[in-house]
This record gives structure tokens, C-alpha cells and sequence, in this order.
């Protein structure tokens, strides 16, 4: 699967502060839930051709018609009206009874839900063409107006939140009002954190000209870089996807082109990695966590001690899973040590022809077609109902993701398609995404929404399908054998080469509360990760270490990189109690998960399955599945 990261804000940007989403109402309005492949755009041996036949491109009508459409504008004006008259309950919350507390979170619900349709419009529409000035003055239009909307409406959650437990419960018991009980019960996790409700208005106001601002700047920076390569200008999706290329000397090249074009823009990326990792701390500093981390594991709804023994157990797999498959791959290359630009090359023996589209539906359509029948009449909506937009075209969003946009339309894919086995397991995942996505509607706005931790859960077990699918109809061992490589490659970059940017976050956030720092500081600690997490078997080139720049969650959304190891974690033990039969009516208990949206905690969620994410157990079994590829491969090898 691909290792790649898409240049876009899983969580999109007019959700206010990223760091404390809980901030704003949109909290659980518009996850993306993007996927947004871990660190590189999509990849494929060839960079695609003609042989991919007609690829699907979306139809966003069913949001808006256009940008300037009479239906955006009437729905904005209504909206705008709505959220005016919702002002009127500004400090009177304390004293509604339960008939209207449930009423007045209905109506909340529905204004949110009419700014997640233009802010999902607006997000989708923009990433189409990241590069065009048009697109992204409308973009930032549309963020503006809906975070004066927020504000407006901010009152709420904060007078909420400040309501006494008993109180609280007493306004809980009539049946409008209970209905909502999951997303109270989440919204007050974020209690302790919240400010007064001038400075809340004040953080929300300030973060369209602040991060918002930033993350813009640096959208369009990547979206404009070219890469030069035997004299041709490439954009970075293009570049990155020749470090697929079977050929090494392509491969250089483009690393090479890569590492300069990053190295031309390092001063302006640091200056935002600086300038946003200090907000980070002024606004942790503020609200009180403790750690830089802290904030996201609150909003994530998963405990400290979870993700601190997560990040310790891949930690200590290291020398078993990345740092030995890597010595099995430089011998297959013939070579005594990988150069940092073989990590993602195939193996001489893969296939590298081009997918064609048609093959690629397929192949996924099938996986899912031999799991579950309602889950593959999901996925033909996708492809029906031109719902996926898959063409890797000039200044459109790198990488992938499924927006879930809101409950009342459906969600949109994005790829960039270019042909690979690669890119047949990123539509997979996409799709999984897309299928949670679906099933979770019926709960609504407010609790439609997962944590990031387990919006990946659908996505990886999508993944997962498709490569026991694939395994299953390879016969031919050398052939097989390349496949079985491919995975331990993207669960490597799902997992370890995930846990490895979570420490250099962390290092960089930490050493950020003591001055900013240079250019030089911030490479260091790039490599000091990439050389522990992947092992001795690279040598690293001096250009490699600007190769941090374009990590874009790292700005987007900051410390959500774990989730992606925390999903293929969970995975792997969610699809051994599948494959196993260890849990009768798997299927079944399996779409509930999936419909139960945010309406249950992740112990909840588990629990049917046998698996409990606080057992120190939990993740050392997930990272055994990877050991245990490997374990293969060496054997015939």
C-alpha cells in the first residue's frame, strides 16, 4: 500500500483550532476521516498511462451546483439565519428543562449540519485544484464566514460544560435530550480545558489569520513545487511516485530532485513549523495539558497509558519487524545497503505492469463482495454514483481520502490513481473508510463522527480483505512472494514509520517550548528517527533530511500520525478473531461497530470480539502479525 500523506487537513480547516477541535461545533460535523496515506502521494512503477482506462471523476452537485450556485448562497443565508436566532438561548441554558435542552441540541445539530454541507463543499472543491488562486480564495471565504458562524454559536457547548453533573443528568432525561448522550458525554471530556467564553471567541476568531493561514501557506507551497528531473518540472505527486520506478538510477534521480526542491523551501517550512508549534504551545499553556500530545488523545477519546504503551510496543519491534525486513529486502536487490530511495522499491521479481481501473473495481469490489454482501452494495454506490474521484491531475490534493462530508448527502473518495497494486490497496482502504462512513449516517451529526483512532479500523480491515484476497489467487511462489512483501511494506509504514513521526513530533514540540529552532535542529531530529525506526540497513544522502517538509499532518493535525498504527494495530487482532471463527456472527457484529459511529467507547466497541485496547498485551499482538509475515518471507526467501 501506498506510504504517502496527503498536502490536506483530514480535519478540515474551518473546523477551527486543530489542536482542540472540541473549540468549535463542527467537532463531529466533517471528519474527513481522511486517510491521507501516511507520508508520500501516491505511487505506482510506471507513474500511469493510457492502459488505466477512463478514470472517474466526482460530481459535487449533489453538495452544490457551483461555487457561485443560487442554492449555496440560499442555504448560507439560512444558515446564517438559524444561528442568529440560535443566539437567543446565549446564557439561558443553565435554566431550560429537559423538553427544551433537547430541542435546542436538535437545532444545534441541524445548523451544524447545514455548515458541514458548505464547509464539505467548499474543502472537496478546493482539492480538486489546490494550486488555482480562484479556488482558494473561495476556500478561505467560506472558512471565514463559518468561523464567525462558530462563534456565534461557541455559547453553547461552553454553557454546557459548565453545568453541574446533577443538573446536567436531570436535563438528560427527556427522550429528545437523551438521544444525544453520547455526544455530551464526549463533549465534556474537553470540561477542564475550556476558557471563558470571550477568549474561546477569541481563539476561534484569530485562527483563520493564524494556523488556518499557516496551513494554507504551506498547501500552496507544495501544491507549486516543481522537482526538476533530466530537465523536466514535476510536481512533488509526480516525483515521489518515481521512487516506486523499478529502475534505481529513476529512483535517484528523483529522490534527488525531490530533497533539492524540499531544500529550496526549507527556511519558509521552518519558519511554519516553528510558528505553529509555538501556537501549539501557547494554547496548551492556556488550557492546561500536560503534554503536547495530550490534547489529541483527549479528542481521540483514548487514554494516555493506551497510546504510551502503543507507542512502546512498536517501539520495542523495531529490531524484529522493520530493522530485519529491510536486511531481507537489500538482499533481494543484490545489494549490501538500501539507499534511502530503495525503501519503497518494488522487488525485481514484482509484476509491475499498470492496473487498469475496470481490474482495480474488480479486485476490491470482490473483497469486499466475498466479507459481507451489504458492505459491497455500498461500495457499488461508490463506483455508480460517481462518488470517487480518481485522476492524478496537475495542482489537484495529493495522496487520498474519504471526506464523509455530512449524514443527509454521502461521502466523496479522492485519489490520484496511477495504476499500482499499490494504489488497487489504497482504493480498499478509501472505500472502507467510505462504507463506516455510510453505515454511521443514521446517527447524525453530532454522533455520526469516530475518534481518529478508530476511523481507521474500517479502512485497514478494507486493506486487509483485499490483500487475503489477492494472496489467495496467487499461485505462482515468486509472485506470492512479492505480494507478502508489499504488505509487510505498508504495515511497516502504517505502523512503525507512523510511531517513528509520532517521536518526532513530540521531539519537536518538546524542544520547541525552550526557542524556537533551526533549520538544522529540526533535520537532526528527522534523521535521528528515521535511522532507529528503519535500522542499519539504509544509507541516508545529506538531501534526505529535508524530507520532514512535507509530512503534512504534522501541520494539519498534529499528533495524528499514531492513529494510523493504532487502526492497523487493532486491525490485525480484529481480523485473527475473523479469520479464526474465535467470535461467532463476525459479520454482524462487525457492520454494528461500523453503524455505531461515535455512539460507543472503544472498550465498548471491542468488547463483542473478545479485544480490549488497555490490555499491554493488545499491541504486541497486533505487531506479531507483522513478525509473522516476515517470519515467512525469510523462510523462502
Amino acid at each position: 500500500m501506498a506510504d504517502l500523506l496527503l498536502a490536506r487537513a483530514p480535519v478540515p480547516a474551518y473546523m477551527g483550532l486543530q489542536e482542540a477541535p472540541f473549540m468549535t461545533h463542527f467537532a463531529n460535523v466533517t471528519d474527513a476521516s481522511s486517510r491521507v496515506r501516511k507520508d508520500e502521494p501516491a505511487m505506482s512503477g510506471s507513474g500511469g498511462s493510457a492502459n488505466l482506462g477512463p478514470l472517474p471523476e466526482w460530481n459535487l452537485g449533489d453538495l452544490y451546483s457551483a461555487p457561485d450556485g443560487a442554492d449555496l448562497a440560499r442555504d448560507f443565508a439560512a444558515v446564517e439565519q438559524r444561528a442568529a436566532a440560535f443566539e437567543a438561548h446565549r446564557g439561558k441554558v443553565a435554566a431550560m428543562d429537559s423538553a427544551a435542552f433537547g430541542a435546542a441540541i436538535a437545532e444545534y445539530e441541524a445548523i451544524s449540519e447545514m455548515q458541514g454541507k458548505i464547509g464539505s463543499y467548499a474543502q472537496l472543491y478546493q482539492s480538486g485544484d489546490v494550486s488555482s488562486p480562484e479556488r482558494g480564495r473561495f476556500y478561505q471565504d467560506t472558512v471565514e464566514r463559518l468561523t464567525v458562524l462558530g462563534g456565534k454559536l461557541l455559547f453553547f457547548t461552553l454553557e454546557i460544560n459548565r453545568l453541574e453533573d446533577a443538573d446536567l443528568a436531570a436535563k438528560m432525561k427527556h427522550p429528545t435530550a437523551a438521544r444525544y448522550a453520547p455526544w455530551v458525554r464526549d463533549l465534556r471530556v474537553m470540561r477542564a480545558h475550556e476558557l471563558s467564553d470571550d477568549l474561546e471567541r477569541l481563539f476561534l476568531d484569530k485562527s483563520t489569520t493564524g494556523r488556518t493561514a499557516w496551513v494554507r501557506l504551506f498547501d500552496e507551497t507544495l501544491a507549486s513545487m516543481r522537482c526538476t528531473i533530466d530537465g523536466e518540472a514535476l510536481t512533488l505527486t509526480a516525483a515521489l511516485n518515481r521512487l516506486s520506478d523499478p529502475n534505481p538510477e529513476r529512483r535517484k534521480l528523483a529522490a534527488k530532485a525531490i530533497g533539492a526542491a524540499l531544500g529550496g523551501e526549507a527556511t519558509l517550512f521552518t519558519l511554519i513549523t516553528n510558528t505553529l508549534a509555538k501556537d501549539k504551545v501557547v494554547e496548551d499553556d492556556w488550557r492546561k495539558f500536560a503534554r503536547p500530545v495530550s490534547s489529541r488523545n483527549l479528542a481521540n477519546l483514548v487514554e494516555d497509558e493506551v497510546v504510551d504503551a502503543l507507542v512502546s510496543a512498536v517501539k520495542g519491534a523495531f529490531a524484529d519487524t522493520a530493522h530485519r525486513y529491510y536486511v531481507l529486502k537489500a538482499k533481494w536487490l543484490g545489494k549490501d545497503k538500501l539507499e534511502y530511495w530503495d525503501r519503497n522499491a518494488p522487488l525485481p521479481t514484482a509484476d509491475h505492469r499498470d492496473i487498469p481501473w475496470t481490474v482495480a473495481q474488480e479486485t476490491v469490489r470482490g473483497a469486499y463482495a466475498g466479507f459481507s454482501p451489504k458492505l459491497v452494495s455500498i461500495v457499488d454506490d461508490f463506483f455508480a454514483k460517481n462518488w470517487i474521484d480518481a485522476p492524478a491531475r496537475p495542482g489537484k490534493a495529493s495522496g487520498a481520502f474519504s471526506h464523509s462530508t455530512v449524514p443527509s448527502v454521502h461521502p466523496y473518495i479522492l485519489l490520484n490513481y496511477l495504476g499500482s497494486a499499490r494504489d488497487v490497496q489504497t482504493l480498499a482502504h478509501e472505500l472502507g473508510h467510505g462504507v463506516h462512513q455510510v453505515l454511521a449516517a443514521p446517527q447524525g451529526t453530532l454522533i455520526s463522527g469516530t475518534p481518529l483512532t478508530l476511523a481507521e479500523t474500517a479502512s485497514v480491515f478494507g486493506e486487509m480483505l483485499t490483500f487475503q484476497a489477492l494472496l489467495a489467487k496467487e499461485k505462482d511462489p515468486v509472485q506470492r512472494r512479492a505480494l507478502l512483501a508489499g504488505k509487510v511494506e505498508d504495515m511497516l509504514n502504517t505502523v512503525v514509520r507512523q510511531i517513528a513521526f509520532h517521536d518526532f513530533e513530540r521531539q519537536v514540540h518538546d524542544a520547541r517550548k525552550a526557542g524556537e529552532l533551526s533549520q538544522e535542529q529540526i533535520c537532526e531530529i528527522w534523521l535521528g528517527v528515521q535511522k532507529a525506526s528503519l535500522g542499519p540497513a539504509f544509507r541516508y544522502d545529506d538531501e534526505y533530511k529535508y524530507y520532514w517538509a512535507y509530512i503534512s499532518h504534522f501541520l494539519h493535525v498534529p499528533f495524528y500520525v499514531y492513529a494510523y498504527a493504532f487502526g492497523d494495530c487493532l486491525v490485525n487482532a480484529l481480523y485473527n478473531v475473523y479469520a479464526t471463527k474465535a467470535v461467532p456472527n463476525f459479520e454482524a457484529k462487525y457492520l454494528d461497530m461500523l453503524a455505531a459511529g461515535g455512539k460507543l467507547r472503544h472498550k465498548e466497541l471491542l468488547a463483542p470480539f473478545g479485544l480490549d485496547a488497555t490490555d499491554p498485551g493488545f499491541w504486541r499482538r497486533g505487531m506479531k502479525t507483522i513478525e509473522g509475515f516476515i517470519d515467512e518471507l525469510e523462510r523462502t526467501s
